[in-house]
């Protein structure tokens, strides 16, 4: 006998599927990080908890390399918080599919909202437009299962590389090129391009700030242009007709 049908754990399992392959991404990264936390001095479980707390790549490696410019801690935190502005945009794509969901339910997926929960969601979404709001639930959560374990894994793992590498063999260079490395994929869409682009060319004319402050300043300003970009399209998209929608 055939066991019932349960289209919430099927949305679930099916964004565990999609998920996994982006531990080819994660691992390298996470371990990059927890690395090179390592070599700045931070503690092992300093590092756990710095990528427990944040639980996001940009923004970690933004953090650690203000940290290593001994820049004051709340020019670190605005910094950091700004490089996560991007999640705004998100939260505006996707709340039409789980604005609905209980306070409780979005307040962890909001913890849980990163670039791979993001985007495996909404290409989901699109592709199946009739899921209930329970299926778009499960789908989220599946997406991001295996990612969260995998990044702070690795990047306990990183971090005990890290002390075997001798400190001659500084690698302060890694932390600007990872930075890009991750960032660069995430530019999507025109609202994504308004944001990097913005932020880049605010942040270079503001080099003259004290510790980094251009970047604060610059990226604040990129992703709150890019939110209002994305917000105002979707506005746009819910008058026209259902046909037209996927192109708007």
């Amino acid at each position: 006998m055939s066991a019932p049908a349960n289209p919430a754990r099927d949305s679930y399992l099916r964004g565990v599927r999609a998920a996994l392959p982006f531990a080819v991404v994660i691992v390298p990264f996470a371990m990059l990080f927890g690395l090179l936390a390592s070599e700045a001095g931070l503690q092992l479980y300093e590092i756990l908890a710095f990528s427990v707390s944040v639980f996001a790549g940009a923004s970690q490696f933004a953090a650690l390399h203000l940290l290593q410019d001994q820049a004051p801690m709340l020019v670190i935190l605005a910094t950091s918080l700004a490089v996560n502005l991007r999640m705004l945009m998100y939260s505006v794509t996707l709340a039409p599919h789980l604005g609905a969901a209980p306070l409780g339910i979005r307040a962890v997926m909001a913890y849980l909202l990163v670039d791979q929960s993001f985007a495996l969601s909404v290409a989901e979404y699109d592709k199946r437009p009739n899921m209930t709001l329970a299926e778009k639930t499960a789908y989220f959560f599946g997406a991001v299962t295996p990612v969260l374990p995998l990044w702070l894994g690795s990047t306990v793992a990183g971090a005990l590389a890290g002390r075997a590498i001798p400190p001659e063999y500084a690698l302060d260079f890694a932390v600007p090129i990872a930075f890009l490395a991750m960032t660069a994929p995430m530019i999507r869409s025109w609202p994504h391009a308004l944001a990097a682009g913005l932020s880049v060319v605010l942040t270079l004319a503001l080099t003259v700030l004290p510790y980094g402050t251009g970047l604060l300043v610059g990226a604040s300003i990129g992703m709150a242009a890019g939110a209002a970009l994305e917000y105002w399209r979707e506005k746009a998209a819910q008058k026209l007709p259902p046909q037209q929608r996927t192109g708007a």
